[in-house]
């Protein structure tokens, strides 16, 4: 062992440890599968990050919980394919390249639209670097061999399949519809896409006047710029109001058109005026209202939020101009009569920030309602067909989406992207739909537009496999795939998306769980943004603490479905955790004298701490292994970091050094084995967790096999367990606690020696005691230590009682009475001033109407404590008194 002693430096340091591990894992190619036909596969697809800047937190969350699942089931003895790839990210990219060009002067029409294609696919390959990067730097165990991305060949081949097939079956269509248009990126988004604000703003009160003279009708509008697009006014056809109204004409203001009344039933009779404007080409329901009475849809805007031709006067002007313009005249003609502050939900992009247009564009749908059914109906089928939620309480958001789903705007007015697979012909206007270019193509134009990146993300689980070719063998082995794991935030967007399509296309769910986590926020809660300044790059914090702290801190840090919060201070303690599993692994391998795998030997006779702790490693086993299957990591944390630091490090490391400076040889072979059988089982449940100190110390440990990636999950071995040893073992842990209580309340430290008696409650606790007493010895440090039943009990002692055994600690020797009586009282005058100075703090009515909330309240947690403390010393004056 002289070797594996050298390799381990006296210090923890993870930037040691982790430096060129993941490489030689890579050349090992141990994250790579093996298509092994006797393992059963589990596939997970990672989501695929946008290939626009940095990974944040979320994104080491999401995939250490991935890495956490592959390593374990590739022990496990699956054939693991845990499959890397990137999103093209429409928008967000195409944003991101348009900026950077902006900085050189440039925009992407003086480029075109082939140049600013291949500027973009630079870009992709220069963050796809870095990305991996990252990957590499939190460990995780990638087959890149399989490596996609949602532009390349084979997906670009899969999405056209899924457009012209849905195309055909009439479940995707080309139409003119208010769709929420970005005029700052200039594209079509979807309504998941649109984030709402509330924003301060006014109802507009007009009067339109009617064309016989006859009076006017009152109006209101939040958006009074696109009256100028105006086709009529509505009202409900039962409302005596105006009922007699309905077929007459109004004068619209500014532009003198002349626009019907009509009666419609969506109309609120209760709401405002009862009378409202329509505006066919700039709203939704207006848009609906219109067609249903064949009103002209008139569009007054440009792509870009300015106004148009059709806006007269205003041509040129900013929308939000547009407005304060037409606001002030309208008023100078007396047409506007009264502005209302009004607080109203705006919708915003997600991409830009920019207001949302509801805009009249021709645009490509998939027609939802069939697709979403299908979904709607797998969920209703057993366990092992549906898609099952962890936490279950998601499926329900998930189902309310469903069943409430519009149909998918997914052209986007973008360069970067999936280009449309349909072709327009130059002179007859035919549209041609088809997986391959048309055989004339130089008599046709293609589509301009992209297809919303989600769209090829939706198809991520089988494009990644070889589909549409339905023989591949990647697609025939590892498709469905095993878990998906995803924060909620993108329920909507992408995880219903991949459910419809798979069902779709392939017939099956995409996968047969899906792990839902939360949001990482910061320490109160917030979530993390720019804007407040508190994001956190986890490659910051593992230059700081390595990888496996802030992999063990955002695994186990909440429960699934739940947000995390975001702490310096426990990611530091996770540190604390490593270094204590680092020192134990050292002191054990120092004290294995270089024994070898072969040379491990549990046979022997155990003393009661190594039974006991090797019953303590099968309970653990089983308690990981079940928590884990169910993603309760972190209870499998909680788990693991009691029998590592209470169990292993605490109690059983410092039992083994009796045997182990001892003489007798056979026991200290017993020891090292099952010090080196304990730490190589410990070490393999905690590698998925902390990969990297746990390679570093089993490649250290006598052991079998090229690395723990590959070594077995451990199992749980019931010869190994004996219930009686833990018992016995849980009086002799009670009896050292309660005696170092005793001392700690007497101040007596554990060098100085003390008189123990210990009196048994039977024959069975009696003989515990005995074949144990080398344990109280070392570890209570007696002069003189008695055990027995019937035993002479001193006038003056300090006792205790555990289960099965009564301590008694003679005070003769231990302390000297009137002493400790007078420290005390001295302790309590101290106590007594400060009980008495919180109380007057907190009987201030001035401080407690100031101060703030927090501040009083740990004012009264220091009466509390203050208080409890003086109580406590109070009854131990007492105590010592009467003997």
């Amino acid at each position: 062992m002289e070797e594996n002693q050298l390799s381990m430096p006296t210090k923890y340091d993870p930037q040691s440890i982790e430096k060129g591990r993941y490489k030689w894992w890579l050349e090992g190619r141990f994250f790579e599968t093996e298509g092994d036909e006797k393992k059963e596969p589990y596939t997970i697809v990672i989501p695929p990050p946008n290939v626009t800047g940095k990974l944040h937190l979320g994104h080491a969350w999401d995939t250490t919980l991935q890495d956490i699942l592959t390593r374990m089931k590739r022990m496990q003895g699956y054939d693991v394919l845990w499959l890397p790839g990137m999103d093209h990210a429409g928008i967000a990219t195409q944003a991101k390249v348009e900026q950077k060009l902006r900085e050189d002067g440039i925009s992407r029409y003086d480029l075109g639209r082939e140049k600013f294609v291949e500027e973009t696919w630079k870009w992709k390959e220069e963050y796809a670097g870095h990305i991996r990067e990252q990957w590499a730097k939190l460990g995780l165990g990638l087959d890149y061999s399989r490596e996609r991305f949602t532009l390349d060949e084979g997906l670009s081949k899969a999405v056209r399949e899924v457009f012209v097939t849905l195309y055909n079956k009439k479940l995707i269509y080309r139409g003119e519809y208010i769709i929420n248009w970005d005029p700052s990126t200039k594209t079509a988004i979807s309504d998941i896409e649109v984030i709402y604000k509330d924003v301060q703003g006014a109802f507009y009160h007009m009067r339109y006047p009617l064309t016989d003279g006859s009076g006017s009708i009152e109006i209101a509008t939040t958006r009074p710029e696109t009256m100028l697009g105006d086709t009529a006014v509505a009202v409900h056809p039962e409302d005596d109001r105006y009922k007699h109204l309905i077929g007459k004409m109004v004068k619209l203001p500014i532009t003198g058109r002349e626009i019907p009344i009509v009666g419609d039933d969506y109309v609120d009779m209760e709401f405002g005026s009862g009378a409202v404007k329509i505006t066919p080409a700039h709203d939704p329901n207006d848009f609906e209202i219109g067609n249903r009475h064949n009103l002209e849809r008139i569009l007054v805007m440009n792509e870009d939020g300015t106004m148009n031709g059709r806006a007269g006067k205003y041509e040129g002007m900013d929308r939000f101009e547009c407005r304060r313009q037409i606001v002030k005249d309208l008023q100078e003609e007396g047409i506007l009569f009264k502005i209302e502050d009004h607080l109203h939900s705006v919708g915003h992009s997600e991409r830009s920030g920019a207001v949302v247009e509801p805009y009249l564009s021709t645009q490509w749908f998939v027609k939802m309602q069939p697709l979403a059914e299908q979904a709607i109906e797998l969920q209703k089928q057993s366990e092992d067909e549906k898609v099952n939620f962890v936490p279950d309480r998601f499926e329900k958001t998930y189902l309310r989406w469903m069943e409430n789903i519009r149909d998918w705007c997914i052209s986007r007015q973008l360069w970067w992207g999936h280009r449309i697979p349909a072709w327009y012909h130059k002179e007859t206007g035919e549209i041609y739909v088809g997986t391959e270019d048309p055989a004339d193509i130089e008599n046709w134009e293609q589509d301009k537009d992209v297809l919303d990146t989600w769209f090829s993300s939706a198809l991520w689980p089988f494009s990644t496999m070889g589909w549409p070719d339905k023989e591949s063998a990647d697609f025939k082995r590892y498709f469905p795939t095993g878990a998906l794991v995803t924060g909620y935030d993108i329920i909507f967007f992408w995880v219903s998306r991949m459910i419809f399509q798979s069902l779709e296309f392939t017939g099956e769910r995409p996968f047969k769980d899906v792990l839902i986590h939360g949001l990482v926020r910061d320490e109160q809660g917030r979530k993390m943004s720019k804007s407040l300044g508190n994001g956190v790059d986890p490659m910051d914090v593992i230059d700081q603490y390595g990888a496996d702290s802030l992999r063990y801190f955002l695994s186990t840090g909440s429960s699934p479905g739940q947000d995390l919060r975001y702490s310096t201070e426990k990611v530091e303690s996770v540190w604390n955790f490593a270094n204590k599993i680092w020192n134990a692994s050292r002191f054990a391998l120092m004290n294995m004298d270089g024994m070898t795998y072969d040379e491990i030997d549990l046979s022997g006779e155990k003393s009661v701490a190594d039974k006991w702790i090797l019953t303590r490693l099968n309970e653990t086993i089983e308690t990981v292994t079940r928590l884990a299957e169910r993603y309760e990591f972190g209870e499998v944390g909680r788990a693991l970091y009691n029998f590592i630091w209470d169990d292993f490090c605490d109690w059983y490391i410092e039992m083994a050094k009796l045997p182990l400076y001892g003489e007798d040889e056979a026991a200290k072979k017993t020891t090292r084995s099952i010090l080196a059988y304990v730490l190589d089982n410990t070490m393999r449940l905690l590698h998925p967790f902390m990969p990297f100190i746990t390679e570093e110390i089993w490649q250290n440990l006598p052991h079998q096999g090229e690395s723990i990636t590959v070594a077995a999950w451990p199992e749980v071995n019931p010869e190994l367990t004996d219930l009686q040893a833990s018992e016995d073992m849980k009086l002799l842990v009670e009896i050292i606690r309660s005696v170092r209580n005793i001392r700690s309340e007497v101040n007596t430290p554990l060098s100085k020696k003390i008189n123990l008696i210990l009196k048994a409650k039977d024959e069975a606790v009696l003989d515990t005691l005995n074949n144990n007493s080398s344990y109280i010895e070392r570890f209570c440090n007696p002069e003189q230590l008695t055990i027995g039943i019937d035993v002479e009990e001193p006038a003056q002692a300090m006792t205790a009682v555990v289960t099965g055994v009564e301590l008694i600690l003679p005070l003769a020797g231990l302390i000297n009475i009137d002493e400790e009586v007078k420290r005390l009282e001295k302790e309590l005058e101290k106590l007594n001033k400060e009980v008495e100075r919180v109380q007057k703090k907190l009987g201030n009515e001035g401080f407690v109407k100031k101060a703030p909330a927090h501040v009083i309240e740990e004012e009264r947690a220091k009466e509390k404590d203050y208080s409890e403390k003086r109580d406590s010393v109070i009854h131990r004056i007492s105590e010592l008194k009467s003997l």
